[in-house]
């Protein structure tokens, strides 16, 4: 996931923030507002017209947070994201021209994978740390469990139904470096510009323990 220099994402902070960013002009104060709450990593999703801009934002003017683009769907979609300034990328699946495409970026990258023959699949590629979406939906903590007996070299960030009540769950599992959440920037909350609360809940998540 990263060179052998620089730490795996998986191992940079306990909840990687997913940020849906419906206003440009949000963008980089709901940065600023993470990496006070000290939580410098943030994917931004692919899911807005604004999407690449913001990627592209933060990317210029918050230079202290790593910035990736989520929910990439396809090959294209991971090229343009990296030459908005993203420096990861995170998809909900693993198809086999997806992840040449990410991988012909250069960047970083979490393929997304909920069975067991995904994750082998992805590991076959060489890739050993990946997404693992939807958590809640495809088996949560009992399924990642499961796996790590028969698969311990595969590593995830769950994401998708993660929460402050269940995190804690998931970082104690061995084969979890992290989960991604999305509770931390809540739209009513970025809506209304309070970057106090949202960095106060930066600051309750970077506090997480992992296994």
């Amino acid at each position: 996931m990263s060179s052998p220099s620089e730490p795996s994402l998986l191992d940079r902070v306990p909840v990687v923030p997913v940020v849906v960013v419906h206003d440009l002009a949000d963008a980089v104060p709901v940065a600023r507002a993470l990496v006070a709450g000290g939580l410098p990593v943030v994917e931004l999703t692919l899911r807005t017209p604004v999407a690449l801009e913001a990627v592209r934002a933060i990317a210029a003017e918050v230079p202290e947070i790593l910035v990736g683009a989520g929910t990439v769907l396809t090959a294209g979609q991971a090229h343009e994201a990296r030459d908005a300034g993203a420096q990861f990328l995170v998809s909900p699946g693993a198809t086999p021209s997806l992840l040449a495409g990410m991988a012909d970026t250069g960047l970083p990258y979490l393929p997304g994978t909920s069975t067991v023959s995904e994750v082998l699949a992805v590991l076959e590629t060489g890739v050993r740390e990946m997404k693992f979406f939807p958590a809640e939906a495809s088996g949560g903590t009992g399924f990642l469990s499961s796996l790590a007996g028969p698969v311990p070299q595969a590593r995830f960030c769950p994401t998708g139904g993660i929460t402050p009540a269940n995190a804690a769950d998931y970082l104690a599992l061995p084969n979890v470096g992290c989960v991604g959440g999305s509770w931390l920037t809540p739209r009513d909350l970025v809506a209304a510009g309070e970057w106090g609360r949202i960095e106060r809940l930066a600051a309750e998540a970077s506090g997480l323990v992992t296994a």
